[in-house]
């Protein structure tokens, strides 16, 4: 087992990275820039070590500065975190030729998976249901409109690169080809450096389903039931919950079954979520994520297991923990996203942040690096608190998160706690009866 670990990354995921080492026995780097010298993270770690200014691409984002820091301070291993370079197999393969361990997937995996075309060619190899489309990248205006007459509009133009719901367009009717590739490869050459795009089938009312698998390395992977991220605003999560409200144990049984299988025939390392667009029954696969994601305290909860731990202990070499019949769900979890924005146009809203009172209590947790008298800088992501809740069954989760957002306290910023608060009020919400459009719609009618 590592001695010593570096966390490539800030605010909440930070936290649980330390506090999961901290368990382990395992000592803690902290790097940050100099915004964030009086963070939360920074004075949480057994060890912290500045490494650039505010900008991100000077500081989390430099890979020489994260490998110097590595070498300075003695750490073995990094674990990315999600965002910044979680993702990046280049860094991968920069931490690999240093002698160090990077705690998540090979730069192959991560290469493989992060190209959305080979990756959907990937997993229809490994059996993984897919969405109709293009066989690979469209080259031309010509291609595609034989791509989207072939398979019937609506069509949806994604970049290959894509993410975030960058370089993405929807074209209702042939008379909107045309401009929907153009501007799809515009914005993603724009964003990505990567002017590759695919097309395929827009489903109408789909829920995003989210599979968590695990696997081991050597050929033995588990899956941890979904997660239900529905709930989005400009392709972003907003709310997840597990299990999934739609899913029936059977559904579930079946479709993890597959995405474990696939993992394991990969040889896939550590901690993935493949999402899945759902509707009438039917998966449809549109990405692997090769990280922790945001909203896996949703899936600890329900299975009463620490991912963090399990992602260390099999990048240092040790077999999971589990088998997949160990695995069995219990009660359901709900996870809100806290941003520090301004409602109704979700404007970010950094500042001093006066009081922060956490909710308490059965079945409660917060994910958070704030304090009272921290100041939010205004050079990152706007998360500022993960609120998860955890019952014996949905309608409990659901009071329980309402009890909670009724005693958290975060003053001096604007945040969308409103939001969340609103949505329980929602007969759909309640009845867990929404799919991928629905926030967008509610938010057009209540906040407009």
């Amino acid at each position: 087992m590592f001695s010593k670990i570096l966390i490539a990354n800030r605010g909440e995921i930070a936290l649980r990275v330390i506090r999961a080492a901290r368990e382990m026995g395992i000592a803690s780097v902290a790097v940050h820039s100099t915004a964030d010298a009086d963070a939360m993270h920074v004075r949480m770690a057994d060890e912290a070590l500045c490494i650039g200014p505010p900008s991100a691409n000077d500081s989390y984002l430099s890979i020489p500065a994260i490998i110097s820091a590595c070498e300075i301070t003695g750490a073995e291993a990094i674990h990315p975190g999600y965002g910044f370079l979680s993702e990046n197999a280049s860094f991968v393969q920069i931490v690999e030729d240093h002698g160090l361990t990077f705690i998540g997937p090979s730069s192959a995996h991560i290469r493989m998976m992060g190209d959305k075309i080979t990756a959907k060619e990937t997993m229809r190899a490994l059996g993984v249901p897919c969405v109709p489309g293009s066989q690979g990248g469209v080259p031309d205006l010509e291609a595609a409109r034989a791509v989207a007459a072939e398979i019937g509009y609506p069509v949806i133009v994604k970049a290959t690169a894509g993410g975030g719901g960058r370089g993405m367009k929807l074209a209702r009717t042939a008379a909107d080809i045309d401009q929907a590739f153009q501007t799809a490869r515009a914005e993603a050459k724009a964003a990505f450096g990567n002017a590759d795009v695919y097309i395929e089938k827009y489903l109408g009312h789909p829920r995003h389903i989210e599979i968590q698998v695990f696997g081991d390395g050597k050929g033995r992977a588990v899956h941890l039931g979904e997660r239900d991220c529905s709930l989005q605003r400009r392709h972003q999560k907003v709310l997840e919950e597990a299990p999934g409200p739609a899913i029936d144990p059977a559904t579930r049984a079946r479709i993890g079954a597959i995405c474990a299988e696939a993992v394991a025939r990969m040889g896939y390392s550590g901690a993935g979520t493949i999402e899945f667009l759902y509707e009438d029954g039917e998966f449809y696969f549109i990405e692997m994520n090769t990280r922790l994601q945001v909203e896996h305290p949703v899936t600890e909860a329900v299975f009463g297991v620490d991912l963090v731990r399990e992602q260390i202990r099999v990048a240092a070499g040790l077999p999971l923990s589990f088998h997949q019949e160990d695995l069995i769900p219990n009660g359901h979890a709900i996870e809100v996203r806290i941003n520090a924005e301004r409602l109704p146009n979700f404007a970010p809203c950094p500042g001093k942040v006066k009081t922060f009172h956490a909710p308490g209590g059965l079945g409660v947790r917060i994910d958070s690096a704030l304090y009272g008298g921290y100041v939010i800088p205004p050079y990152y992501d706007s998360l500022i608190a993960k609120l998860i809740v955890h019952g014996r069954d949905r309608p409990e989760a659901l009071a329980r998160l309402d009890r909670a957002l009724g005693e958290i306290i975060i003053d001096g910023v604007d945040s969308t706690l409103p939001l969340f608060k609103a949505l329980l009020a929602e007969p759909d919400i309640r009845a867990g009866d929404y799919t991928i459009h629905w926030l967008e719609h509610f938010l057009a009618e209540r906040l407009g």
